[in-house]
């Protein structure tokens, strides 16, 4: 990281940023001064978030690809060091959840969830690794989820892919730890995003309720702090640890979900 307060001049690249949590927190870092590598497969949704971004002073590169093809988290971190010489911060965000009843699970599903949440997110982990041990710096950050600790018999797929980025998370940061690099995750609560409304409209469904406003009333009751998650709460939260946490804190989960998540 720069020697300075580890913001102006550090480079970032975020996954997922073309919206949702992911465009928030390239928002947040661009405020802080901090170069935003924007990382999507949607095109459309990198440009605005880049949009959003253009009136920090921070440089905004656009990375738009598939993180699930082989070469793809190798292609989107060689970019960015092409572009700036190196790469001090990375945010997995990118995630797909997807709801099927446990008895109807399919291999499709299982795919697509494993191949986004887990195999692009540790490749692209591994490859941020070797620039940032080469700088003897940097700071990973995992978005992991309440439900890997949970049991959901209609997001199953889902919640075990979350357990994964868990020990992921753990093995990188071990990895890395004498190497100057911390890897760290967070677990945000229920947030008012794009893949949230989407995916407890489908779980109002599977569960035969037509009042989803009722359902979803019902779901926030069960969040101890008594209301969800802002998005700039979240982004906050990642915001702590790419920037301002000491640098002796790696392996954690810190838990952003209104105690959701109680452990």
């Amino acid at each position: 990281m720069p020697k300075d307060s580890g913001t102006h001049g550090a480079r970032a690249l975020v996954t997922g940023a073309g919206g949702g949590l992911g465009r928030q927190i390239a928002i947040d870092l661009a405020m802080r001064g901090v170069d935003v590598a924007v990382a999507d497969l949607n095109e459309k949704g990198v440009d605005e978030t880049i949009a959003l971004c253009a009136s920090s002073k921070a440089r905004l590169l656009p990375v738009i690809g598939d993180l699930t093809a082989d070469d793809g988290p190798e292609n989107a971190v060689r970019k960015v060091v092409g572009a700036w010489g190196g790469l001090d911060i990375l945010v997995n965000n990118a995630g797909y959840g997807g709801i099927e009843r446990f008895l109807e699970m399919t291999a499709g599903l299982w795919d697509r969830t494993l191949a986004v949440n887990v195999k692009a997110l540790a490749l692209m982990t591994a490859a941020a690794g070797r620039v940032m041990a080469e700088q003897k710096s940097g700071r990973i950050v995992n978005i992991t989820s309440p439900a890997s600790r949970m049991a959901l018999p209609n997001y199953t797929a889902y919640a075990a892919s979350k357990a994964a980025v868990d020990s992921i998370t753990r093995s990188a940061a071990i990895t890395l730890a004498p190497l100057g690099v911390t890897v760290n995750s967070v677990a945000p609560g229920m947030m008012d995003t794009e893949m949230q409304r989407s995916t407890e409209a489908v779980l109002a469904r599977l569960e035969g309720r037509n009042d989803v406003d009722a359902f979803l009333d019902e779901r926030t009751r069960r969040v101890p702090i008594g209301r969800r998650a802002e998005i700039t709460e979240v982004s906050a939260t990642v915001i702590w640890l790419a920037l301002d946490a000491p640098a002796y804190i790696t392996a954690e989960r810190l838990n952003a979900s209104g105690g959701l998540d109680r452990d």
